[in-house]
């Protein structure tokens, strides 16, 4: 409602994908008054919740299992860096998550892998990714605006918020401007910050991730840049470390081909085989997933390019064709690079690879994984999560490579009930935070990705709850 051209809510949510909606929705379920300012003005506007696969899982896990194992496995991917209390809660109300979503109209299946229980129906993954009008997670959000709009709540389109309303009570409302240039602003009780993280934002890429932001595919919607993240730290709030993102090796043409740049992704064939520079030389520890991979290649000097996933025929044939939307063969169908030879030195002929040093590389890499001794690599290559495969069958096979950034990982520091807290831990009244704006759960050292979606709706529920007084706790 407005009063002498101003707007009042008790609740502004900014941000209308998964995390706000959730926010949104339970707080009027308490009888607030809220409205979700969504900075795109289309119907149905593209955020990565309605991209994503819609699949609810914690480091690949079922989120059914007990807590205290789910908490044990996102420590063990972010090795220790995760904030200890919001790995509690993820882990205790995950699957909680999942039920309330249900008793609002969400409809769940289970996938093909056992980590797949709870998947948003129908399911949304196609073959090249592109397809979501209708699908699960965009089924999911409609369901959760309707419910939304019945208890007297608004999603408002064209709206960008640019600015937090604080004053020395705490913020009370946000600034901005509608799509037509129209300024706004909004005073509320409470402000939930839910915009999504700043992937989209090449200036930021460049400062906290790639040390070329060009040569890093958007593999997302392109709506998050990070607007919520700046307005935090001008109210005071802390910041987790902002240099690690989800994402996925792609190959190199998606730079130029759309249709390259979500799926196939070259993961599962880099943690068999190899991720080398143009000089033949291995450049991280493949044995840590793809997403590390991503974080690392991302990270690499242009100059140390053009940068390749090396395998075999074994390898492209077993690991290339795990998934629907693996590479085999679906990287020849799209069009996309591949270099095929029956000899290491044909293959980097090919690829421009220096041949010394990939034949090198080859050679010292079967000896280790032949002798069960790939920790004494450079870099050192683990094997408790991906099993490495030697590089022996011919035809070998190059492909070149780049970084796909989905969503950033480091983001505004929240504590367990979605608050923004200051450098000093205390929070800022009034301001919460939820989704992949946040951080604090996953990155790290090893970048650890725990899960977009049940972090979005755990921290999006528990901001909620916060606000309308009710207590959830766990055991510590």
């Amino acid at each position: 409602m407005s009063r002498n051209g101003e707007e009042f809510c008790d609740v502004v949510v900014v941000g209308g994908g998964i995390a706000g909606l959730i926010a949104a929705l339970r707080c009027a379920q308490g009888g607030l008054k809220v409205s979700v300012l969504e900075k795109q003005a289309e119907p149905l506007y593209l955020c990565n919740s309605r991209l994503s696969a819609g699949v609810w899982h914690c480091c690949a896990s079922d989120i059914s299992g007990d807590p205290a194992g789910l908490q044990e496995k996102m420590m063990q991917a972010t090795a220790g860096e995760a904030d200890p209390d919001l790995v509690r809660v993820v882990a205790h109300d995950a699957v909680r998550v999942v039920h309330w979503l249900r008793d609002q109209g969400a409809k769940f299946i289970r996938g093909p892998y056992a980590y797949q229980k709870y998947v948003l129906a129908p399911p949304a993954v196609s073959p090249q990714g592109a397809v979501w009008k209708g699908r699960g997670p965009d089924a999911a959000l409609q369901a959760l605006e309707a419910a939304l709009t019945s208890r007297g709540g608004s999603l408002l389109r064209g709206r960008r918020v640019t600015g937090l309303l604080v004053d020395e009570q705490g913020v009370h409302g946000v600034s901005g401007e509608c799509h037509d240039g129209v300024p706004f602003h909004v005073n509320s009780r409470h402000v939930v910050i839910a915009d999504g993280g700043f992937q989209s934002n090449v200036e930021k890429i460049g400062q906290w991730i790639a040390a070329d932001p060009e040569r890093v595919v958007q593999r997302n919607s392109r709506a998050s840049s990070g607007d919520g993240l700046r307005m935090a730290v001008e109210a005071g709030a802390a910041t987790s470390t902002l240099s690690g993102f989800y994402g996925h090796l792609l190959s190199q043409d998606a730079l130029e081909n759309a249709e390259l740049a979500t799926y196939p992704y070259l993961d599962y064939l880099a943690t068999a085989g190899m991720l080398v520079d143009s000089t033949g030389r291995r450049i991280a520890d493949e044995g840590l997933g793809g997403v590390y991979l991503a974080n690392c290649l991302a990270r690499q000097p242009v100059q140390s390019g053009p940068y390749f996933v090396i395998v075999d025929e074994k390898i492209w044939q077993e690991c290339g064709a795990m998934r629907i939307t693996s590479p085999n063969p679906l990287l020849q169908k799209l069009g996309a690079t591949l270099y095929r030879s029956d000899s290491i030195g044909g293959l980097a002929e090919l690829g421009g690879i220096d041949a010394v040093g990939l034949k090198d590389s080859i050679h010292t890499y079967n000896q280790a994984v032949e002798t069960g001794a790939t920790a004494a690599l450079e870099p050192p290559r683990q094997i408790e999560k991906y099993t490495p495969m030697q590089i022996a069958q011919t035809p070998y096979y190059a492909f070149p490579v780049c970084a796909g950034i989905t969503y950033t990982m480091g983001g505004i520091r929240i504590n367990a009930d979605s608050q923004v807290v200051n450098e000093g831990g205390s929070p800022i009244p009034h301001l919460y935070a939820a989704g992949c704006t946040t951080g604090g759960l996953e990155g790290g050292t090893r970048h650890g990705y725990v899960g977009g979606l049940v972090k979005s709706g755990v921290t999006g529920l528990r901001a909620a709850e916060h606000i309308l007084g009710i207590s959830v706790s766990h055991p510590g």
